[in-house]
């Protein structure tokens, strides 16, 4: 079993929301990813391939470099302070984070998105992710990656795992003539992540890694699900189910890295 148990309530029964997720070594964790025989995997992104948020760090870094207006960035600035908040959703502001570049040609957006990635994410890559993936590869599995960060940092992050541009789903929108517009085309998060599956043929994926709530609806779409370096709700949703976890060692290091802790 994937859970373990608190002490029963009063009435001397164990309920739901009394299991404990366990967490895997990383042993264990390799062990029950190869031996479901997996034909298609799927991975989120941020804080499971590698730590920290890379989509608000790229965009904090190319407002710094000057890609976008003054009064873009304040506004921007604005509507993130809203989003930690509570008052703007994750959806708005996922896609309003890709909409703020609307007007730069898509190329001079990859190659900031190259250069940041090399300088301030690639250092961040979980090792056991690192080797999980390149196994999976070799074992000829499909390879997946779905997230809410824009499409450009996302495909770097891919290419460095071996995950192929036609097999990412990510924060976008549309590119006219190299020219980049506001018009979204999809901000997979929540359950769009799981829609996002189902229009490429992937009612249930074999299976899924993600490491917060807004993976949620994948995971559970998933033969098998695999939270990663989890937040602490998906831990207790994770423990409603029977899940366990596990928690890549340099995590905590990397987490703290990136928050200043």
């Amino acid at each position: 079993m994937n859970g373990a148990r608190k002490a029963g309530g009063s009435d001397g029964k164990v309920h739901s929301s009394e299991i404990e997720a366990r967490a895997w070594t990383a042993r264990e964790f390799e062990r029950l990813v190869f031996e479901g025989n997996p034909r298609v995997a799927v991975f989120d992104c941020d804080g499971t391939l590698w730590g920290g948020d890379a989509g608000y760090g790229f965009m904090e870094w190319s407002l710094e470099q000057g890609l976008v207006s003054r009064a873009t960035s304040d506004w921007i600035d604005n509507r993130y302070r809203a989003y930690r908040a509570g008052q703007v959703s994750e959806l708005e502001m996922c896609g309003e984070m890709v909409q703020i570049y609307a007007g730069l040609r898509e190329q001079e957006l990859r190659a900031a998105a190259e250069r940041y990635f090399n300088e301030f994410v690639r250092g961040r890559i979980f090792p056991e992710m690192a080797a999980l993936v390149a196994g999976l590869k070799k074992a000829g599995v499909a390879l997946w990656a779905v997230s809410s960060t824009n499409r450009w940092v996302v495909d770097e992050g891919a290419r460095a795992f071996g995950i192929p541009a036609e097999r990412v789903l990510a924060a976008e929108v549309r590119v006219n003539g190299g020219v980049i517009t506001g018009e979204l085309k999809d901000v997979p998060t929540d359950e769009g992540k799981a829609a996002a599956l189902r229009r490429m043929g992937l009612p249930q994926p074999d299976a899924v890694f993600g490491n917060s709530l807004h993976d949620l609806a994948m995971l559970e779409m998933a033969r098998r699900a695999f939270p990663v370096n989890p937040s602490p709700a998906l831990i207790e949703e994770a423990g409603k189910r029977g899940w366990g976890y596990f928690r890549p060692a340099e995590a905590g290091h990397f987490e703290a890295a990136v928050t200043g802790e």
